[in-house]
């Protein structure tokens, strides 16, 4: 038993290390913004996703489950709860702290690129300028 908890938290572990040093998958990115403001059933993040995204991001339901069930297992997001509506099942969805943290630090690692690319253009012209390009 303890060698399991042992191998599951080294997973977990190497989960989040894995996480700090690569970048984010577009629709997990969004997904993690949708669940930022609230929990949210499946077709209300297939929804919001696109609706936020701009369109850029039409998730299909295979592809949402498949990531929530990752994100899941990764410990980003977590299940909040079913209902049955209309004779339909609905369950639920809700960020977690760890998913918070990586998402935080997710919009961190864009925003630094954003600065770093929009100083490069409004150097651009300068530089055109001085060397006759």
């Amino acid at each position: 038993m303890e060698t399991e908890n042992h191998t599951c938290l080294y997973s977990r572990r190497w989960s989040i290390v894995r996480f700090m040093t690569t970048e984010m998958r577009e629709p997990t990115f969004w997904i993690l913004t949708v669940l930022a403001a609230g929990r949210r059933h499946g077709y209300s993040l297939l929804r919001e996703t696109a609706e936020i995204s701009d369109g850029r991001v039409q998730l299909k339901v295979p592809t949402l489950y498949a990531a929530l069930e990752r994100m899941t297992q990764e410990g980003s997001v977590a299940v909040d709860g079913e209902e049955v509506v209309d004779g339909r099942p609905r369950r639920y969805f809700r960020l977690t702290p760890d998913g918070a943290e990586r998402l935080r630090r997710e919009v961190d690692r864009l925003e630094a690129n954003a600065a770093k690319a929009r100083e490069r253009l409004i150097a651009r012209p300068a530089l055109s300028i001085a060397f006759g390009l």
